[in-house]
């Protein structure tokens, strides 16, 4: 099930948002949002990663790899 939200735009925001459609790669300002919205939140889970990465490092927990065959 979908959920309607609205927002606001500016008027040149609004248009480039347009022309981005206009372009063909969207088929819609809703396709367009999704997938911005998409990508935001893989970018906040993948800095969050990262977050936890340094905190267990710091904490002693990581390891210096010298080839790719330490991973394991």
């Amino acid at each position: 099930m979908r959920k309607i939200i609205n927002i606001s735009l500016s008027k040149k925001l609004a248009a480039e948002l347009e022309k981005t459609i206009k372009r063909g790669k969207y088929s819609s300002k809703s396709e367009f949002l999704r997938e911005l919205i998409r990508e935001r939140l893989e970018e906040e889970e993948l800095w969050r990663s990262v977050q936890r990465s340094e905190a267990e490092f710091k904490a002693g927990k990581g390891k210096i790899l010298k080839s790719l065959a330490d991973l394991d």
